[in-house]
């Protein structure tokens, strides 16, 4: 296939956002924002390379929702405040200049918080695994609080703050992260929710806290301003997680994701592997069953820098973007090299840790490989 007639580089006719191609920078976490939680130059330097190196949609890092609970680590960024605000404003301005969306992701930690020593979840139970060294953690998950009906309230209003304030630093939306184990993954996660009142139970019932999240930010947002979920089943702490009931409580999910009517939904696939974990057993996927059950915008996840699985995402799956990761730590530029025929760089593990990511990715720029 020539190259520049593959599918990801269609462009995506999308309301009021047209993309130029089907190519997303998958949110990766780079703890290189300020102790308070505040973007930086270096953040400014490292997204925009991505916008400059051709990927039509940014997706940040998690960035967290209120300052009692939600932190999941240090030096992660975070939207509460006017000074967040503040902060994130340049950075957006430089991604848009280069004709990319910019999305914001919030992402409240929960019961997998390596900041607090106390922490809080939909039910107490002790979270398998332990904490990420990379970002700082070390031993066991702290035993969390089971929320009330307050937490659970404060939690929302965290949410819809923070998309106030992405709004105010001019993010075209947001994406909330119901995936990887975080704290809305927790609630629609059965052995971790195990509440008996309107949070836990049916999966409609697990499903609330979001959809009313989705439902109270489009009270305080504009109709051009963009609300998005990412789902998982894997998880950060345990990455061989998979429901037990496979593609029916996938469609159990998709049926109150689609109710909550986001604009995009992000199906992630925390290993990487697509094929190996995207499908059921009686052959479907969970990016195909969510455009087929929501009708709504699809990212697939999960090594699409293989333009084989790409395409296949995109034509089998019906997914309308793909979002790439690693590939994309190792060559900000790799939608411009892929479609110039130029061998993007290779990725290498070390470029996982973010002190590494954020000094490579300055090498790149410097050596001018990403296209001004």
């Amino acid at each position: 296939m020539n190259t520049a007639k593959h599918p990801i580089f269609h462009p995506l006719p999308w309301s009021a956002h047209p993309l130029k191609n089907r190519l997303v920078l998958a949110p990766m976490s780079r703890v290189s924002a300020t102790a308070e939680g505040l973007a930086t130059a270096e953040m400014e330097a490292y997204y925009t390379a991505f916008a400059r190196g051709g990927f039509s949609m940014i997706i940040t890092e998690g960035n967290y929702t209120d300052e009692v609970a939600a932190k999941g680590y240090p030096h992660q960024p975070g939207l509460t405040t006017n000074a967040h605000a503040a902060s994130w404003r340049p950075v957006v301005k430089q991604v848009k200049t280069h004709g990319a969306l910019m999305i914001a992701q919030l992402m409240h930690a929960g019961a997998l918080s390596q900041y607090y020593q106390e922490t809080i979840a939909p039910s107490a139970i002790q979270p398998v695994g332990v904490k990420m060294a990379q970002y700082g953690g070390t031993g066991a998950f702290p035993f969390p609080k089971a929320m009330s009906l307050e937490d659970i309230n404060a939690a929302k209003d965290g949410f819809v703050n923070a998309a106030r304030i992405a709004l105010q630093a001019g993010f075209d939306g947001v994406e909330l992260h119901a995936a990887n184990g975080y704290l809305l993954d927790q609630f629609l996660t059965p052995e971790l929710n195990v509440r008996d009142d309107p949070y836990g139970g049916s999966t409609g019932n697990r499903f609330r806290i979001v959809a009313e999240i989705i439902q109270a930010i489009r009270a305080v947002a504009p109709a051009h301003f963009l609300v998005g979920i990412r789902l998982s089943e894997g998880k950060v702490n345990d990455l061989r997680y998979r429901w037990k009931d496979g593609a029916a409580m996938a469609v159990e999910v998709l049926e109150e994701v689609s109710k909550a009517a986001p604009d995009f939904i992000h199906i992630a696939v925390q290993s990487g592997e697509w094929e190996r974990d995207s499908f059921y057993s009686n052959g479907a996927s969970y990016a195909a069953l969510a455009k087929q059950i929501t009708g709504r915008v699809i990212i697939a996840n999960g090594g699409m820098h293989q333009l084989t699985r790409a395409a296949r995402a995109l034509e089998e799956s019906h997914a309308d973007l793909v979002s790439i990761g690693k590939a994309a730590l190792a060559d900000p530029a790799w939608p411009l090299h892929t479609l110039t025929g130029t061998p993007p760089r290779a990725f290498h593990p070390d470029m996982l840790w973010p002190e590494a990511t954020i000094r490579h990715t300055n090498e790149v720029i410097k050596a001018g490989l990403v296209a001004g």
